[in-house]
């Protein structure tokens, strides 16, 4: 194994089991028994989603339960706001410096909503039988610290990985926390098929519906729309190919959707409880019609948050290429947004279904497990982006290409 790719791995496992070891420790001033038995009364649907997102923080309510939620709420907001607000529009094309202080934005968002979900969780606690043994603003307080203090450090370690070790660091936390519970979901497949509860054809159903369903997130993953491009040099006539990936919005637009709808559902159910065995309910059909239109709507707005149709003619224009029969400038960005838009109708199509198909296997079938799509899609798509680093890491390294 190469050097530099070695050290990368050790640093990324060494960081990885940082995070690993924090899900474990629980938050000081409660009962974690009475905590759980409450969390295992109320642990299907939304709540089961972000716990298995947290990697089992949220069950063991340790000092990482929020994870990286709060960051990635931020990241939501600063985005969105950069598509309206002029302001970040600019500081978004200033290059290094506008992406450093959009960043800085971000994180000091992250931190106030750490604090506003900290305290809301203090509060509940409190008002959860005996899970705190003593209620009042010195357990407030020490939540507060507690939980916002693991968000950063989460954020911190998150950034570490990314610069020193293989890979996204947001996305291999995330993907540590969901493969972390898979050993003990699997083998609570086979306790209910020895109870008789889980039927081995049930089983084989859901082990081929995980089978398709992955093999379809590579598929999609990996797919291009390549675009035709020609440029002229003199007597020299070159061609490349422009590429545009199927899904350009990657994993977003599932975690807006959660993040969107999960606290208005919430309250919701808490102000009139007989709505959450209704059509609401989880994997219910108004839930399944909400998350649909949310899920298609962000799919596109995050692809034209990523995709600006005048940005990408204007550089093919300034390497002095041309798409053939268009001429550079509006009527390129005219053919670049149209060929954008119908890929990104399949991209919110296959989202939607990467998504709400686990909802659906979930609502029907008894498995003591909530896998949903965005955990589907996180954990494929960055084993796909560490398979990327390593080739990439391989075909630097001298000599990489004798072996």
């Amino acid at each position: 194994m190469m050097p530099e790719l070695g050290r990368r791995i050790a640093f990324t496992l060494g960081a990885l089991l940082i995070y690993r070891f924090g899900t474990y420790i629980p938050l000081p001033g409660i009962a974690p028994e009475v905590w759980q038995q409450i969390f295992r009364s109320q642990a299907g649907g939304i709540l089961g989603t972000f716990d298995t997102i947290s990697g089992g923080g949220i069950h063991r309510m340790a000092i990482f339960a929020l994870g990286l939620m709060p960051l990635l709420s931020a990241a939501i907001i600063i985005q969105v706001l950069t598509i309206v607000s002029s302001t970040l529009k600019a500081l978004r094309k200033q290059g290094e410096r506008g992406r450093r202080t959009i960043d800085a934005y971000t994180l000091y968002l992250t931190a106030l909503l750490s604090i506003f979900q900290s305290y809301g969780i203090a509060i509940g606690l409190e008002g959860a039988g005996t899970v705190v043994s003593e209620p009042g603003w010195p357990f407030r307080i020490s939540t507060v610290l507690t939980l916002t203090g693991g968000v950063m450090v989460l954020t911190w370690l998150a950034g570490q990985i990314t610069a020193r070790g293989l890979g996204n660091g947001v996305a291999l936390i995330l993907f540590a926390g969901i493969v972390a519970g898979l050993p003990a979901d699997i083998a609570g497949i086979f306790e209910l098929d020895r109870q008789g509860v889980l039927s081995s054809g049930n089983i084989l159903a859901l082990l081929a519906w995980t089978i398709a369903l992955t093999a379809l997130i590579v598929v999609v993953e990996r797919a291009r729309r390549r675009l035709l491009l020609h440029s002229q040099s003199g007597e020299v006539s070159n061609r490349w190919h422009l590429p545009f990936k199927l899904n350009s919005a990657g994993v977003m637009p599932t975690v807006f959707a959660s993040l969107i709808l999960s606290l208005p559902m919430t309250i919701v159910f808490a102000v009139v409880p007989e709505w959450s065995g209704g059509p609401f309910r989880y994997g219910g059909p108004l839930f399944l019609l909400a998350y649909g239109i949310v899920m298609m709507v962000f799919t596109f707005l995050y692809t034209a948050f990523l995709i600006d149709p005048d940005e990408v003619a204007e550089t093919i224009r300034r390497h002095g290429g041309f798409i053939p029969g268009l001429s550079p400038g509006e009527f390129t960005a005219g053919h670049i947004d149209y060929v954008v838009t119908r890929i990104t109708v399949i991209g919110a199509a296959y989202l939607t279904l990467v998504y709400l198909g686990p909802v659906v296997l979930a609502a029907s079938v008894p498995a003591p497990f909530y896998f949903g799509g965005a955990s589907f899609l996180i954990v494929v798509c960055t084993i796909l982006d560490l398979e990327d680093h390593v080739r990439a890491f391989s075909s630097v390294q001298p000599g990489a290409q004798h072996q």
